[in-house]
């Protein structure tokens, strides 16, 4: 069944409405082209002089729509690059240089040949030609049995056998730093993977070569200084551009509750040992000075004892030579003149009683015996009443020695008159 194609409409009357529309909107369109010559040309008149001459009039295509000046478009066109230039010369002048600090390498490639620069400061640089890769100087960590952020274990990396057979569970932490930046940047894609792998592998090497006491208490100390040096030798053979700085063990202990308690207590009695061994010997470096001085002090007294002794005798020696040597030449006068300085020595501290055969006192004034006698031995009790009782005792002995001294010089002085 054929369709009509006007719509069920008479044609004739489509036709006409469609030529009625097109009269209308040329009618708009050229009513709206009247009102905008209009204002173009209340436009000029408003200008300077002479100004409407140099514009030209406003034109239109076939359709009906005006026709843009091409002078508009150059100068849209001009001011569009000297704006992209202004970016341009900015952008090369951003580019053309770089700063340097303290902490960071700077890795300059030129046409994909690298070269590192480590002097701080100002530095430039062709743009677009030579880019620069900032390497950082400082230490930096990886942890290797656990996660730094949460502290939770990896079973895969910190689960290790030792020698005996035993299972344990060992945290490590190394450090490193970057000694060579072109290197550590295309020497290797990527340098800190291959070197933890190579401390993975140390690390259960020398694990395995210790006993599980060893690893736990003791040989802590001497497993990270063989992991240190068997690692830091293979970095200087593979030449990644990276240094180990250290190695530390974080934590070691049992996979199980019973027996990482058991190994507890063998910490604890091992450190109690250490402890008692250690107050032991600082009680032995105390006591040891002090005994080693006292004995030089007594030696050294000993000595000076010794010196002052010696020193005494042979002064007295020297004085009985010289009072012999002057008896030998002067008998008499030096009889005498000893005998005469005792007595000055003895008389003036001794005390004379002449007493009869019943004790009876008779010499005045009178001095009681008894009450001598008590104050004698009540000052043997002291210090001071002991030295005047034995000056007394040595006083009487020096007077019967001195009385007989005496007759025997008056017998000599006697004969020596006689003669």
């Amino acid at each position: 069944m054929n369709q009509n194609p006007f719509g069920g409409q008479d044609p004739f009357d489509f036709l006409r409405r469609q030529m009625e529309e097109q009269l209308r909107q040329k009618q708009q369109k050229n009513q709206w082209q009247n009102q905008q010559s209009g204002g173009a040309n209340q436009n000029r008149q408003n200008s300077n002089a002479g100004g409407s001459q140099n514009h030209e009039p406003e034109r239109f295509d076939s359709d009906g729509n005006p026709v843009k000046n091409k002078k508009k478009k150059l100068r849209l066109f001009r001011n569009t690059g000297v704006a992209a230039a202004v970016v341009a010369l900015a952008m090369i002048g951003i580019n053309s240089y770089y700063v340097l600090d303290e902490e960071n390498y700077a890795v300059v490639t030129t046409l994909g040949s690298p070269q590192a620069e480590s002097q701080a400061g100002l530095h430039f640089k062709i743009p677009f030609i030579q880019s620069v890769t900032m390497v950082s100087k400082g230490i930096k960590g990886m942890p290797i049995g656990y996660v730094q952020e949460t502290g939770e274990s990896v079973d895969e990396e910190s689960i290790m056998i030792t020698k005996d057979f035993n299972f344990v569970n060992t945290d490590f932490y190394l450090e490193y730093m970057v000694n060579d930046p072109v290197k550590y940047l295309y020497a290797s894609s990527d340098p800190e993977a291959t070197l933890k792998m190579l401390a993975q592998s140390y690390i259960r090497d020398t694990v395995g070569i210790y006993n599980v006491d060893d690893v736990i208490t003791t040989g802590k100390a001497l497993i990270q200084s063989e992991i240190k040096e068997k690692l830091t030798n293979r970095m200087i053979a593979e030449d990644i551009g990276l240094s180990v700085v250290n190695i530390t063990i974080q934590d070691a202990f049992p996979p199980t509750e019973e027996v990482l308690s058991a190994f507890k207590n063998v910490e604890n009695a091992k450190q109690g040992k250490e402890t008692a061994i250690n107050n032991a010997n600082k009680d032995r470096n105390e006591k040891i000075p002090q005994a080693e001085a006292e004995c030089d002090q007594i030696i050294k007294n000993a000595e000076a004892e010794k010196e002052a002794r010696i020193n005494e005798a042979q002064g007295q020696v020297a004085r009985f030579e010289q009072m012999y040597t002057e008896y030998s030449k002067y008998p008499l006068i030096t009889k005498q003149r000893m005998f005469y300085e005792t007595m000055e020595d003895v008389l003036p501290s001794m005390k004379v009683y002449i007493v009869d055969e019943s004790g009876t006192q008779k010499m005045l004034p009178l001095d009681s015996f008894t009450s001598a006698m008590q104050s004698a031995g009540s000052g043997a009790a002291s210090n001071g009443s002991e030295a005047s009782g034995t000056e007394n005792s040595s006083a009487k002995a020096d007077s019967s020695q001195t009385g007989s001294r005496s007759a025997g010089q008056a017998g000599d002085t006697g004969s020596a008159n006689a003669q």
